[in-house]
């Protein structure tokens, strides 16, 4: 137990007792034991019960973490000036999809921005599978975009099912893919599993990983030209390369863009990083406990870089940059869309401006912890990478 948590209210106990005892099911019904993977989908993606399923606030500073867009207006704009290029070369056609949308406050910023510079797409899409985010979305930007805008806005089940032209962006979302995990045994590559001990309470457990699993790890030892020690324990993603060519597979012109916290593969397989890096978020607190409260806490692991431009270099793009987060803001204006925030405001508004841009660029906040890759197609996103591009770590 994390003591230093603060305690959940009883109905969200309750709550999570719900989900506990679906996932206790599943178990019991899959021969007493499930993925980790499996666990943390259910844990995050129940519907109705799941953390991103369910009505509970996860954004912002009464929730359990903060974004890059929800402390201001500046990093959704300093994107959309890398981005508005993009759109301009595809012409009147262009669509955004957003994976993820949040609180909306990113595609609120974004379309504004656009507007601003005559950069609009035809249709700005947010693929969302959480039912209460996509109303808090729609209740958002219905009521802070000029009805001509919003009236370009709308919600995606799946992606797109014909091809299209566009851009494809998403901050903070392959960190939440269910991941599986895995462990050396003997040079043996095993999946760490979810059981049950004798009074219900779960467990970690282990078991011979698949094929995919199996030759997913096997790459990465030849990549690191190194085997992983008996008893190594991290997280790989294999089935990322699916995931991306499902979310942009129409996509035939255009840019893809993913934002979020992690390392080139190198750095996240070190030595010393023998339990991977899988973490909970509750409440602005970070854990290690990924069975404390399911469905009360985020769960998330870092993302490998490298795998990710191996991804899109697969599905056909060409890879066009890949950068901390300060640079890509730097790179991109930051500095002018501060001055022009603070033009608009108090001296008690500039003062929150400067600290938002601290928190998004400093090494210590955002900064370096956060990095940006960006994939490009018949146009040209190199541009936005010319400030501190870091292709050469992957």
């Amino acid at each position: 137990m994390n003591f230093d948590l603060p305690h959940p209210a009883p109905d969200a106990l309750l709550h999570s007792e719900q989900l506990t005892a679906h996932i206790r099911a599943e178990i019991a019904t899959s021969g007493g034991a499930i993925p980790f993977s499996r666990f943390m989908e259910l844990c995050l993606y129940t519907p109705g019960l799941g953390y991103y399923s369910a009505g509970s606030r996860k954004f912002g500073e009464e929730g359990d973490f903060v974004t890059a867009p929800e402390l201001g207006p500046l990093f959704a704009a300093t994107t959309a000036n890398a981005l508005a290029p993009v759109l301009q070369q595809l012409g009147g056609d262009a669509r955004f999809l957003e994976v993820g949308g949040g609180s909306g406050a990113f595609a609120e910023t974004m379309l504004k921005r656009l507007l601003a510079l005559d950069a609009l797409p035809s249709r700005y899409a947010i693929l969302e599978p959480s039912a209460d985010l996509r109303e808090r979305q729609r209740e958002r930007l219905s009521t802070h975009l000029i009805p001509p805008v919003f009236a370009l806005v709308e919600w995606l089940d799946r992606p797109f099912d014909t091809d299209w032209n566009g851009i494809l962006f998403a901050n903070e979302v392959i960190d939440a893919l269910p991941t599986p995990r895995f462990v050396l045994r003997d040079s043996e590559v095993f999946e760490e599993t979810v059981t049950l001990d004798g009074e219900g309470r779960f467990l970690r457990g282990e078991q011979p990983a698949d094929a995919l699993t199996v030759a997913a790890v096997r790459h990465l030892e030849r990549y690191l030209e190194s085997q992983f020690a008996d008893g190594y324990r991290s997280e790989v993603l294999p089935q990322l390369p699916y995931w991306l060519q499902a979310v942009a597979g129409g996509l035939r012109s255009g840019a893809v863009l993913f934002v979020d916290y992690g390392y080139p593969r190198r750095e996240f397989y070190l030595p010393e990083r023998d339990n991977g890096t899988l973490r909970a978020f509750y409440r602005h607190r970070v854990h290690d406990d990924p069975f404390l409260w399911p469905g009360l806490q985020d769960l998330t692991a870092s993302v490998d870089f490298t795998a990710v431009a191996e991804a899109g270099t697969h599905a056909g793009f060409d890879l066009a940059g890949y950068c901390t987060q300060a640079n890509f803001l730097l790179g991109n204006g930051l500095d002018a869309m501060l001055a022009e925030a603070e033009s608009r405001t108090d001296e008690v508004g500039r003062v929150c401006l400067r600290q938002e841009a601290k928190r998004l660029i400093l090494p210590s906040e955002m900064g370096e912890r956060f990095q940006v890759i960006g994939f490009e197609r018949d146009i040209e996103l190199e541009p936005a990478f010319l400030m501190g591009d870091l292709v050469w770590r992957l």
